[in-house]
């Protein structure tokens, strides 16, 4: 099988969606082969159901061990067991409706789609339809 260009990451609140988007890191309990260079779509419910916030690239993947002090006892404390670290991150102004991009056909829906993998043509889809709403 062929590894995953990348992912869909579902962020669920609000407060976390900016904390992501600020700091450029996420953290994730969630068990994917993660690996530098991959592509991270970055999903939201909003007022139009799930859309694309954003995306970013992985630069670095840090084990829970290699975090500092504070983050560590955060991740115990939210059963995180790694931190996604981007080259960088791309929030979008005008959210894409999961509705309006190739994945409109796939039976998941909400939460399902976290941790989805995506191969290349529908990441570029996806991120070319996005990039083309903010204009």
């Amino acid at each position: 099988m062929k590894e995953a260009e990348g992912y869909i990451l579902r962020i669920a609140t609000k407060e976390w969606v900016d904390q992501v988007f600020d700091l450029a890191v996420y953290y994730t309990g969630f068990r994917r082969k993660w690996r530098p260079g991959q592509t991270i779509i970055f999903m939201h419910k909003t007022s139009v159901g799930d859309a694309v916030v954003g995306y970013g690239v992985i630069e670095n993947v840090y084990e829970r061990d290699e975090l500092s002090e504070e983050e560590r006892r955060e991740c115990e404390k939210r059963g995180w067991k790694k931190a996604l670290e981007f080259k960088y991150i791309l929030k979008f102004d005008k959210p894409l409706s999961i509705k309006e991009t190739v994945l409109k056909d796939l039976k998941v829906r909400g939460r399902f789609l976290h941790g989805l993998s995506l191969n290349k043509q529908q990441l570029n889809s996806i991120i070319g339809q996005a990039e083309r709403l903010q204009k």
